[in-house]
């Protein structure tokens, strides 16, 4: 009998985050140990009173936020980014090389549809953000993964020897996901070369550039003038004025390529989120201060990690930025079954590296067992100081 499911999507992990929830299904915790949930990027609080305050207007008064609106996006919210990010790089990037989609996932997921068809293939560094690898199983599209060094950054040169005749793009997160790890400019400009010169699609995910511990521009790819033939950058609005809930994004690239996008878009979701895009401009107008402090905040954290990892025996964080730290457990037991164990002896919520990577019987270098991903989006000082504290009294 014939199978009534797509066979990719059968195939492909089910998501983390989601799995990681039924670890605690059922679950009781102390008030003298309640859970600390470390599991998901994405802040827990609502947007800052004033953005509430703009969105209740937006509501009440602009009627054209409850109907449909330009496929790519509102011309001023588009303009916006175009402005901001050709100040903020220092090149020149236009509106028409900006669209918004309904969050960066879906921006991820527009930008494949462009450019791979099944049977293509794609170069994704290990640890892999999950979503990226869980949209190229569905959609039929291989993955070759890149394994990265201890410092996991990495190495245009190791992904040249991965190219093969239907590679079609390389795939970079930086700050990254999971592993929190800043990705040099030079590292970013080579793997940008190397994409041009194999006729290939650069995509760089920068959805945590709001909280990369450098000031100024991470890199300098915009200042290329050439460098819609090869770049495609993808961005949210979600964590840095926590609208996680509106799914607002971009995805900036070639006129062309937009084009492309607008036709794959409009069978989706037809526009954007019009009350999210309109509190995105709002934020970007008027919010600077605040997401200085909230990057401020969450440097702080990552501080921190650094600061409580030094002093935990046995575990190497591997990797610290934006949300996360990625670290190397001392455990003999295989990550997966680790998460379910500080969940069961600490009530810690974490991911397993065996999410973000392939396990040593499917290929991988072993890293995936022994590694977790710690996201600290809404874990302060305090709360991360409670986690160390219990990781020490595990025997």
């Amino acid at each position: 009998m014939t199978s009534p499911y797509n066979p990719a999507l059968l195939a492909t992990d089910p998501p983390p985050v989601m799995e990681a929830r039924r670890w605690i299904e059922g679950a009781t915790f102390s008030p003298e140990r309640p859970l600390l949930n470390l599991s998901q990027a994405a802040p827990a609080d609502p947007p800052p009173p004033e953005m509430l305050a703009a969105m209740a207007r937006i509501v009440t008064d602009d009627p054209d936020a409850h109907l449909y609106g330009p496929v790519l996006g509102l011309p001023g919210l588009r303009a916006r980014v175009a402005s901001d990010w050709s100040a903020g790089y220092g090149g020149t990037v236009k509106a028409a090389q900006v669209a918004i989609t309904s969050g960066c996932n879906q921006a991820f997921a527009a930008a494949i549809a462009t450019l791979a068809a099944r049977g293509d293939d794609v170069i994704l560094p290990t640890p892999f953000y999950f979503n990226h690898k869980m949209w190229l199983d569905m959609e039929g599209i291989g993955a070759t993964l890149l394994e990265t060094g201890p410092d996991l950054i990495p190495d245009a040169g190791a992904a040249a020897a991965l190219i093969g005749p239907r590679t079609r793009a390389i795939v970079l997160v930086s700050p990254n996901n999971p592993g929190g790890v800043e990705y040099p400019a030079a590292t970013l400009a080579a793997f940008r070369d190397l994409a041009r010169a194999r006729d290939l699609a650069l995509i760089v995910d920068e959805t945590y550039r709001d909280f990369d511990a450098r000031d100024g521009a991470p890199h300098d790819l915009f200042a290329d003038p050439d460098w819609d033939d090869v770049l495609i950058q993808l961005y949210s609005f979600s964590k840095a004025y926590r609208l996680t809930g509106h799914r607002v994004g971009t995805i900036i690239a070639s006129e062309a390529r937009l084009a492309q996008v607008e036709k794959w878009l409009d069978t989706v979701t037809i526009c954007p989120n019009g009350i999210g895009q309109r509190a995105a401009l709002w934020g970007m107008e008027n919010l600077g201060d605040w997401l200085a402090g909230e990057r401020a905040e969450i440097l702080d954290r990552r501080a921190a990690m650094t600061e409580g990892f030094a002093d935990l025996p046995g575990w190497e964080l591997m990797g610290c930025g934006a949300y996360f730290g990625y670290a190397a457990h001392p455990f003999d037991d295989p990550s997966d079954v680790v998460c379910r164990m500080l969940v069961e002896r600490a009530a810690l919520l974490t991911l397993s590296g065996t999410m973000f990577g392939p396990r040593r019987d499917a290929g991988g270098s072993g890293r995936a067992e022994a590694t977790l991903r710690i996201a600290f989006a809404n874990a302060d000082r305090a709360g991360l100081s409670e986690m160390f504290d219990r990781l020490r009294r595990l025997d």
